[in-house]
């Protein structure tokens, strides 16, 4: 069974940082890429930012600089790094098996929320 599990996810002010991991099984995390989503109320799914198979990555362009996603080979963990956080970033986290350079996702986590309060 393909599972996905977020973490890291919390309440900060703005300007700070915070460290969301998804963890998958090692077959998982070795022959899938892996994207990273966010869903705010009121608003739709969009993508954050991608990685493929080996260290490719891509970004949604409005969020490159402040977001930097990375693979933890050691612990079959996917890992996303936001920085200079804003309010308007607040929003529910997603990682999902993607199609590789695409935002096209089949199998979600459940998702770790972060708040970012000015």
């Amino acid at each position: 069974q393909v599972r996905l599990v977020e973490s890291g996810g919390g309440s900060v002010q703005a300007g700070g940082s915070l460290r969301l991991s998804c963890a998958a099984s090692r077959d998982t995390y070795s022959t899938n890429c892996i994207g990273w989503f966010r869903q705010a109320p009121g608003k739709e799914r969009e993508g954050v930012a991608g990685v493929d198979i080996s260290t490719g990555t891509y970004y949604a362009d409005s969020l490159k600089g402040r977001f930097t996603i990375s693979r933890d080979n050691a612990k079959n963990t996917v890992n996303l790094q936001l920085n200079s956080l804003k309010p308007e970033d607040t929003a529910m986290y997603y990682c999902a098996i993607v199609a590789c350079g695409t935002w096209r996702a089949n199998v979600w986590g459940q998702g770790t929320q972060v708040t970012v309060s000015s």
